[in-house]
């Protein structure tokens, strides 16, 4: 009964538009002037991982469906990849995108990436953000969640991952707290919200509002600014006008899914956004998920969702019918993003 309920309020949020063509493959992408372009080295290390791990993970998929088929692809370094245990204490500091804190008791998220990763060395855990405040209320929450942390030795080790609107919110904190730069080395944004998403050029906070009546919610309407943060001329304009503090790396891994990996609730979504640009995931534009100036890590063939929010595992119903193609590689993926992210700040002598 509960699931039946959950399909219907799910499908509440899908909005209904005129159908677009979609993207044939594969896909072709530009790599925006003053970013680096790391996919080589990423894919030589997550094709490693997927490997390795295929048989103790789950959702397991093959390099060539885990990641995006782009027209032209960079030559690999030939490096060997080492999977033992981890040489730098890296810390992940994860922040989860919009209404995240009200679906969370619901999503009954599983804790198998933090565990996975703990096995080399590496901590990973999540940050307690509002779920529908603006950048500006959150990115106190970051700062005050990485301040709390004990003050190590040496050189920085925390990690921040930002998924979809917990991209802003990290690029609002390290911007407005410099003291953040003695503690955090690098920043991955996942299928985030960088330059916004057109999505909300439309929607309303009170549209947003109903993650508050979502099963199990527990969450308030914080200070009502998180719609208008997501909208592309506020995001923009705060990239034109912003710059990020010197000593901290930058990553951006894009979600850029197949046609037949977008999970049937967020199609009509895609299809709204092929207006913009076909070459989406369902929420947000693949150009808007680049980081300027920082490395492109690679394109994730995972929808919006698929990549970070485990509905599948934990709601079987939902897995089957609306959201369909939810299973992804996490583990992995977290794995491999952390052990690119040691081996670059190695490089740079970090």
């Amino acid at each position: 009964m509960h699931d039946v309920r959950n399909v219907a309020v799910l499908g509440f949020f899908v909005l209904v538009s005129a159908c677009a063509t979609p993207p044939v493959a594969p896909f072709s992408v530009d790599v925006p002037a003053g970013v680096s372009d790391g996919r080589a080295r990423f894919t030589e290390i997550y094709c490693s991982v997927l490997r390795e791990r295929s048989d103790e993970l789950p959702d397991y998929r093959p390099c060539a469906e885990a990641l995006s088929n782009i027209a032209s692809q960079p030559h690999g370094t030939g490096k060997p990849v080492d999977l033992g245990p981890s040489h730098l204490p890296l810390q992940a500091m994860i922040v989860p995108g919009i209404g995240y804190a009200c679906v969370a008791q619901w999503l009954q998220s599983p804790t198998t990436p933090r565990e996975h990763v703990a096995r080399f060395g590496y901590d990973a855990q999540m940050v307690a953000v509002d779920a529908l405040s603006g950048t500006t209320k959150n990115a106190h929450q970051i700062r005050d969640a990485i301040m709390a942390l004990p003050l190590q030795s040496g050189p920085p080790r925390v990690v921040l991952v930002g998924y979809s609107k917990g991209a802003p919110d990290v690029l609002e904190a390290l911007v407005r707290y410099p003291e953040l730069g003695e503690r955090v080395a690098a920043f991955v944004s996942v299928a985030g919200a960088v330059g916004g998403s057109a999505l909300a050029n439309d929607a309303t906070q009170h549209q947003a509002d109903f993650f508050r009546h979502w099963p199990k919610a527990n969450c308030d309407s914080g200070d009502g600014g998180a719609v208008a943060s997501l909208r592309t001329d506020v995001r923009k304009a705060w990239l034109a006008a912003n710059r990020m503090p010197p000593g901290i790396r930058l990553y951006s891994l894009v979600t850029l899914p197949d046609p037949d990996r977008i999970s049937e609730a967020l199609v009509p979504t895609h299809w709204r956004l092929a207006k913009v640009d076909p070459r989406n995931d369902g929420q947000v534009v693949y150009s808007d998920q680049i980081l300027p100036g920082g490395t492109l890590l690679g394109f994730l063939n995972a929808d919006h969702w698929a990549v970070v929010m485990p509905i599948g595992r934990s709601h079987r119903l939902l897995g089957n019918t609306l959201v369909n193609h939810n299973d992804y590689p996490r583990e992995a993926l977290l794995e491999a993003l952390l052990r690119y992210v040691e081996e670059d700040l190695a490089a740079n002598g970090q």
